[in-house]
């Protein structure tokens, strides 16, 4: 996979991760509100788990991508 192309599935891996977020963030502050069951939060707040880890993930991919562009220019200077 070309640099620009990690680069780009990295952004989308944050953006998908963040909108995940907002969406279970919604789903807890709303059960909440409508004083549901407990048991409903388990699964919105078992992805927001896996939304953070899916933004801590991507961010690696960004920042190992930002490693290998500042070591390509490192070696052409």
């Amino acid at each position: 996979m070309k640099i620009g192309g990690a680069f780009n599935q990295a952004m989308l891996g944050v953006q998908r991760g963040m909108q995940g977020a907002q969406e279970n963030a919604a789903k807890i502050a709303s059960a909440g509100q409508m004083g549901g069951n407990p048991a409903d939060l388990v699964e919105p707040l078992v992805n927001l788990k896996f939304n953070e880890l899916q933004v801590q993930a991507s961010a690696e991919v960004i920042k190992a991508v930002d490693d290998m562009l500042g070591s390509l220019l490192d070696e052409k200077a």
